[in-house]
């Protein structure tokens, strides 16, 4: 199964998520940036709002695509135990989490502005990405979205590595997922146009998502 685009992803998936529409106590939590185009298009079927969820990859030095592990707002750190087998300094890996952390930090400004994060308490929290490799990022805002005690955390991703999501499975409350092509590889294989979506793109998908969501609590 290949998607055309991170759009087409979204829609498919909100066809798969379609028993949370019109919940009152969902909220489509989008992990930037290539998972926020998917997360719009599933918060507007679901008639969900739609916030951001930031978290890092921590990039392996030199081969920063093999992810040693993520961090995600709220202070939490998950590491790749795979990680071990490359005999990464503890220094080296203090650095990329410090580097890692600023840009985290960058990126809340620059995606939210002044706008407070939404409340999870007592909500479903359905956590949308692009996809899933390694599983190490999602499973970082999973257990950072958890210390805001949702009443429960859903992952949502058009495509993943079966690995990933049977890891996932085990602490999350329901993972959604469409395709788990063997051998997976990487994500951007199963899209046709996998372009990098822009900080111009996120933050204008999220003024929209954000006016429609006004306009429906005016109503």
């Amino acid at each position: 199964m290949q998607f055309i685009d991170r759009r087409q992803a979204g829609q498919l998936l909100a066809g798969d998520l379609a028993r949370y529409r019109d919940d009152p106590n969902v909220v489509v939590l989008a992990l930037p940036r290539g998972g926020v185009p998917v997360a719009f298009e599933v918060a507007t079927a679901l008639r969900a709002p739609l916030d951001v969820f930031i978290v890092r990859k921590l990039g392996l030095p030199g081969h920063e695509e093999f992810a040693m592990g993520a961090i995600a707002s709220g202070g939490v750190m998950v590491m790749n135990p795979d990680v071990a087998a490359f005999h990464v300094p503890q220094a080296s890996i203090d650095a990329v989490a410090t580097r890692e952390r600023a840009e985290l930090e960058r990126r809340e400004r620059l995606y939210r502005g002044h706008r407070r994060p939404i409340d999870l308490h007592d909500r479903t929290a359905v956590l949308v990405d692009d996809g899933l490799a390694t599983g190490s990022t999602m499973l970082a805002a999973a257990r950072s979205a958890r210390l805001q005690q949702p009443k429960a955390v859903v992952v949502a991703v058009p495509v993943a590595a079966a690995e990933a999501v049977n890891a996932l499975r085990r602490e999350v409350d329901d993972v959604v997922c469409l395709a788990t092509p063997e051998p997976f590889r990487a994500v951007g294989l199963w899209y046709r146009h996998f372009d990098q979506t822009t900080d111009d793109e996120v933050r204008a998908l999220l003024d929209s998502a954000w006016e429609a969501e006004g306009k429906r609590g005016d109503a």
